[in-house]
């Protein structure tokens, strides 16, 4: 992979003054390098990785590892039912696999019952779905290579006397 899209996938914020000193090349060059891997779809989006246990005031909301087996259509495979899967506002992420399940997607929605009414009323009953595996996840360790800090639980000694 190119430097600069090394530099900016560990950290978007750098600006390309900061890549063209890093590779010694000129500023300019590093902005039109940029815009190019825009221009191409090489670079999507630039992201923030959020620690949301940290936040307060944010509801917290629920995510789902879903697992699902399905019968590939003639001439089309997995693409056109991956695609109806992926086009659902809830899915955050799918993609086609090896093993016993085809596709991996991940789900988010406000609450439990929310992502399991959207597994049984839109992902369940799509056509050429054989089998589907939920996995509710729990607690995020890592995202995206960044370790995520938990609060410290408050550890007060016990008093005796």
């Amino acid at each position: 992979m190119d430097e600069i899209l090394e530099i900016l996938e560990k950290n978007a914020l750098v600006t390309p003054e900061e890549i063209a000193k890093m590779l010694k090349k000129k500023p300019e060059a590093i902005k039109e390098a940029i815009k190019k891997y825009e221009k191409e779809g090489i670079i999507l989006k630039y992201k923030t990785v959020i620690n949301k246990d940290l936040i307060k005031t944010e509801e917290p909301s629920v995510r789902a590892l879903i697992e699902v087996n399905i019968a590939p259509q003639k001439d089309i495979g997995f693409d056109k039912i991956a695609e109806r899967i992926y086009s659902f506002p809830e899915v955050t992420d799918c993609c086609l696999i090896s093993g016993t399940y085809d596709l991996l997607v991940i789900v988010e929605g406000k609450n439990l019952q929310k992502v399991s009414q959207f597994v049984a009323e839109k992902l369940s009953c799509l056509e050429n779905i054989r089998g589907i595996v939920t996995h509710f996840l729990l607690k995020k360790y890592k995202e995206d290579g960044v370790i995520l800090k938990h609060r410290e639980e408050n550890k007060r000694i016990a008093i005796s006397y």
